[in-house]
């Protein structure tokens, strides 16, 4: 004969397994639009700035170096300047 508590509380324990595979499904379904919304942002702000592919480039890369963002501008200056 089985005792009815545990009957209702592995009932209880169901349930809440269930409570948090529908919220962890939840969470990765924000946690995807967060980073939609996120790489929509970026790609705007590129897109604003006009900058070609290879600026953007030179860009990434030296943020990667910790390279001056001043730097960056006077390359850009220097290349514009160049193709005059």
């Amino acid at each position: 004969m089985t005792n009815p508590k545990i009957g209702k509380i592995n009932s209880d324990i169901a349930k809440v397994k269930a409570k948090i595979s529908d919220y962890q499904a939840k969470l990765r379904a924000l946690e995807k639009q967060k980073v939609d919304c996120e790489n929509e942002r970026i790609i705007a702000l590129v897109r604003s700035e006009k900058i070609s592919d290879a600026e953007l480039t030179a860009l990434m890369q030296s943020l990667r170096k910790d390279e001056p963002a001043a730097d960056i501008s006077a390359r850009k200056i220097t290349k514009q300047e160049d193709n005059k």
